[in-house]
C-alpha cells in the first residue's frame, strides 16, 4: 500500500479535525491554563501587561483564553470565535519569547499554526458547530 495514494475521505478529514481539536485544546489547558491558574499568586504581579492592561488583568486574559476558549475548541462550539483569543495569546506569548521559533517561542508557535489552521479549516462535521449548523427551526 503506497501511502501516497491513500484517499482522504470526508469523515476521514472530520475525524482528523476533532483529533486536532482535541489535542490542542486539551494540552492549552494543561500545560498553559491550569498552570497559570495553580501558578496566579506568583505570576499575577510578573505576567506580561499585554496592551498596558496590566500584569493581572493580562493574566486573566490568558487564563480565560487558555481554558474556556480550549473548552469551547474541544467541543467545536463557537469554534471559530473561541480561535480568535487562542491566536491572539500565542501571538502575544511568541512575542514575549521575542519570536524566537527555534527557540522559546516554539511551542507558542506551533499552537498558533494549528489554531490558524483550524480558523480557515472550520471545526468539521464532528463538532457542535455543525450539528446546530444543520438544525432547521421550521
Amino acid at each position: 500500500m503506497n501511502l501516497n495514494t491513500v484517499k482522504i475521505t470526508p469523515n476521514l478529514l472530520n475525524i482528523a479535525l476533532l483529533i486536532l481539536r482535541i489535542v490542542l485544546g486539551t494540552m492549552m489547558i494543561i500545560n498553559h491554563g491550569w498552570t497559570k491558574v495553580v501558578q496566579y499568586e506568583m505570576l499575577k504581579t510578573e505576567f506580561f501587561s499585554f496592551l498596558g492592561l496590566g500584569s493581572q488583568f493580562s493574566l486573566i486574559l490568558a487564563i480565560l483564553a487558555e481554558i474556556l476558549c480550549s473548552i469551547l475548541l474541544i467541543f467545536g462550539l463557537f469554534t471559530r470565535v473561541a480561535l480568535i483569543p487562542l491566536i491572539i495569546t500565542m501571538l502575544v506569548a511568541i512575542s514575549v519569547h521575542n519570536w524566537e521559533l527555534f527557540g522559546k517561542a516554539e511551542m507558542g508557535f506551533l499552537y498558533l499554526v494549528g489554531f490558524v489552521f483550524l480558523l480557515l479549516v472550520g471545526p468539521g462535521e464532528k463538532s457542535i458547530d455543525y450539528k446546530m449548523s444543520r438544525k432547521s427551526y421550521f
